[in-house]
C-alpha cells in the first residue's frame, strides 16, 4: 500500500488560515460600515460564536473523521438527499470563494502593476493554483505555509507601525469617532448588521472538516483552535486601530472600504508599507483559492466515493491527486468568471447564503449526532446550550444579510444564490436519482423509437446494461455478532441508501471456533424479509485485519466498501486510514 503524507499542524492551519485569515482585508471595513465606533465589539460576538463552533466541529469530525465536513454530518444522522442539499451549498460557498478571492487578489496586485489585466490575469491565477493542487498536496502545502508566514508577518510590521503611531499621536480620533451619531439609528441595530456581516470574516473555517482525512491525527481541533485565535485576534484589532487612524465618514467611505488596511500603512508608514500590504493581500487571497481546491477536492471525492458523482473522478494521478475534479472545478470557477464579465461582486450572494446556511447545516447535524449516534465515541463534546447558541447566531446573521438592501439596484443577495443554487441542486439530484432517470429514459425511448426496431433494441440493452451494473455492485460487510436488530439496521440503510441488491454478509472465524449460534437463522429470516435483496452468507477461516479485507475484495472482485458491524459496545479494531481506499460504515 502507498503511503501517503498526512499533513502536519502547520501545513493544514495554513490551507485554512489563508482563507478565514483574509478577511481581515474586508471585514473590518464592512463592519464600521454597518456598526461604525461599535465595529469592534460586532468582531467580538463573531469570536465568541466561532468558539462555540470549534466544539461543535470538534465533536462531530472527532466521532466521524471523514471528509465532506457538512454533507458528512448529515450523511450519517440524515439521508443522501439531505446531505446532497449541504453538499450543493459548500460547493457553491466554494466556487464563490475561489472566484471572488481570485479576482480580488488582481486587483490588489493590479494597485502595484497597474497595466494588468483583471480577467485575464484572474483566470492565469486559478489555473495556476489549480495545476499546483494537482501535483499534490504535500507541494500545495509548502506554498499555502509561505503565504501564510508572510501574511502573519505582515500584519505584525503593520501593526507595529500603527502602535508606533498612536504612541506619538495619540487615540483622539477614537474618542472623537466613539461620539460620533450611529448612521443605523439604535446601537442594537448598529450592532446586529454589523454582526451579520461581520460574520463572513469566518469563511475558511469550514475548510478544514472538508480534508481531514489529510491531516495527521490530533491535527484537525488544533486548526480550529489556531484559527479561532487569528480571527479573535487580528479583525477586532484592526477595527480599534481603524477607528483610531481615521474619522467614520472616511472608514465609510467607498474607496476605503475597498482597500482599508492600504490605507492604513500608507498613513502611518509610507507607501512601501501599503505595497507591503498589497503584495501580502494578493498573496493571501491566492491561498484563499488554494483553500478551495483543497476543500472542493475532498468533498467531491466523498460524494464520488458515495456514488452521488459519477466514479470518474475518482481517478488519480502519480501524485495521488484527483486531477479531473480539479479540472472541473477550474472550468467551472473560469466559466463564472466570464460570465460576470469580472463583476464577481455578483456573487457576494451566493458566498454569503451558501457559507452561512453550511454553518448551520454543521450546527444541525450535531445535534442529530447526539440523538441518533451517541454510541459513537468522541474525543469532545459541544454543550447543547452552546450548539443552540451558535445555530441561532448564524441564522441571525443569515437573515441579517438576506434583509441588507442591495446597493445601485443590483440584484438581492437571494435572487442571485437561487440563480447558481437551482441548477446545481437539480444536477446532483439528478446524479442521486440518476437509475430513476435511466429507467425513465428507457420507458420513453421504447415509447417513442418502437417503429424503429434495431435502434430501440441497441438502446434497450445499453442502457439495462447500465442499471445492472449500478445495482449488480455487491456490496459486503462483516459481522461477529448474531445481534438481530444490528443486523436489521443494516438491511435498512442498504435498502434506502444504496443502489445495491446483492449483499454478501461475512463472518471471520478463528481456528476452531464456530459462528454464533442464531446467526444463520436470522439471516434465513432477512432474507425472507427483503426478498428484493440477495443475500449470501460466508464463513472464514483466519484473522479480520485490513489485509483480510483487500484481499477479499481482490477475490470476490467487487469494488471496496464495507460495513462494520458487531455486538453492542464493539468498537471497530483499525484506524481508518490503515484501510486504504475502503469505504467504511460503521
Amino acid at each position: 500500500m502507498k503511503k501517503v503524507n498526512k499533513l502536519s499542524e502547520l501545513a493544514a492551519t495554513a490551507i485554512s488560515g489563508n482563507d478565514i485569515s483574509s478577511s481581515v482585508l474586508y471585514v473590518s471595513a464592512l463592519s464600521i460600515a454597518f456598526a461604525g465606533q461599535y465595529a469592534w465589539i460586532t468582531l467580538l460576538i463573531v469570536s465568541f460564536v466561532l468558539f462555540l463552533f470549534r466544539k461543535i466541529y470538534g465533536e462531530v469530525v472527532g466521532a466521524l473523521p471523514l471528509n465532506g465536513g457538512a454533507y458528512n454530518a448529515l450523511l450519517n444522522t440524515t439521508s443522501k438527499r439531505t446531505a446532497s442539499f449541504a453538499a450543493t451549498l459548500t460547493l457553491l460557498s466554494y466556487m464563490a470563494t475561489a472566484v471572488i478571492s481570485a479576482n480580488e487578489a488582481i486587483h490588489y496586485l493590479h494597485h502595484i502593476v497597474p497595466p494588468m489585466p483583471i480577467i485575464i490575469s484572474t483566470i492565469a491565477l486559478l489555473s495556476v493554483f489549480a495545476f499546483l493542487v494537482i501535483g499534490g498536496i504535500s507541494e500545495s502545502a509548502k506554498v499555502a505555509i509561505g503565504i501564510f508566514i508572510f501574511h502573519l508577518g505582515s500584519l505584525v510590521i503593520l501593526v507595529g507601525f500603527i502602535v508606533f503611531y498612536l504612541f506619538q499621536n495619540g487615540i483622539e480620533t477614537f474618542i472623537q469617532n466613539w461620539e460620533w451619531p450611529l448612521e443605523h439609528g439604535s446601537i442594537t441595530n448598529a450592532i446586529f448588521l454589523g454582526f451579520s456581516a461581520s460574520m463572513l470574516g469566518v469563511s475558511g473555517f469550514e475548510s478544514s472538516a472538508n480534508f481531514v482525512e489529510e491531516q495527521k491525527k490530533g491535527v484537525f481541533p488544533k486548526t480550529l483552535k489556531n484559527m479561532w485565535i487569528i480571527v479573535s485576534v487580528i479583525n477586532p484589532l484592526m477595527a480599534v486601530f481603524a477607528l483610531a487612524l481615521f474619522a467614520l465618514p472616511v472608514l465609510q467611505s467607498p474607496d476605503y472600504q475597498n482597500t482599508l488596511l492600504i490605507e492604513m500603512g500608507s498613513h502611518v508608514g509610507g507607501e512601501w508599507i501599503a505595497d507591503l500590504i498589497a503584495v501580502d493581500a494578493f498573496l493571501v487571497l491566492s491561498g484563499a483559492v488554494l483553500t478551495s481546491f483543497v476543500g472542493v477536492t475532498g468533498l467531491l471525492e466523498r460524494l464520488a466515493l458515495d456514488r452521488i458523482m459519477p466514479p470518474f473522478f475518482l481517478k488519480k494521478n502519480k501524485k495521488g491527486s484527483s486531477y479531473r475534479i480539479i479540472i472541473m472545478f477550474l472550468i467551472l470557477s473560469i466559466s463564472v468568471l466570464v460570465f460576470t464579465k469580472g463583476e464577481v461582486q455578483l456573487l457576494a450572494g451566493v458566498y454569503t447564503i451558501s457559507f452561512l446556511s453550511v454553518m448551520a447545516l454543521f450546527g444541525i447535524g450535531n445535534i442529530l449526532l447526539k440523538v441518533k449516534r451517541s454510541e459513537l465515541p468522541r474525543p469532545e463534546r459541544a454543550s447543547w446550550l452552546g450548539v443552540l447558541v451558535a445555530i441561532a447566531a448564524v441564522i441571525i446573521a443569515l437573515i441579517g444579510n438576506i434583509s441588507i438592501p442591495p446597493k445601485d439596484n443590483s440584484p438581492s443577495n437571494v435572487s442571485v444564490f437561487l440563480y447558481y443554487f437551482i441548477p446545481t441542486i437539480l444536477f446532483v439530484m439528478a446524479m442521486l436519482n440518476r437509475t430513476l432517470l435511466l429507467k425513465f429514459v428507457l420507458i420513453s425511448i421504447d415509447y417513442l423509437f418502437s417503429p424503429i426496431r434495431k435502434f430501440v433494441i441497441s438502446s434497450d440493452r445499453k442502457i439495462r446494461d447500465v442499471i445492472n451494473k449500478i445495482n449488480d455492485q455487491e456490496f459486503v460487510f462483516f459481522t461477529r455478532g448474531d445481534n438481530i436488530a444490528s443486523l436489521n439496521k443494516v438491511m435498512l440503510y442498504v435498502g434506502k441508501n444504496e443502489h445495491t441488491k446483492r449483499i454478501k454478509i461475512v463472518t471471520v472465524l478463528g481456528k476452531g471456533q464456530k459462528s454464533p449460534p442464531n446467526l444463520e437463522m436470522e439471516i434465513d429470516f432477512l432474507d425472507r424479509e427483503y426478498p428484493e435483496i440477495n443475500i449470501d452468507f460466508v464463513k472464514i477461516e483466519g484473522e479480520f485485519t485490513p489485509k483480510l479485507i483487500q484481499e477479499l475484495s481482490k477475490k470476490w472482485n467487487v469494488p471496496v466498501n464495507f460495513m462494520f458491524i458487531g455486538s453492542p459496545g464493539d468498537k471497530f479494531p483499525y484506524r481508518i486510514e490503515e484501510l486504504g481506499g475502503v469505504r467504511l460504515i460503521i
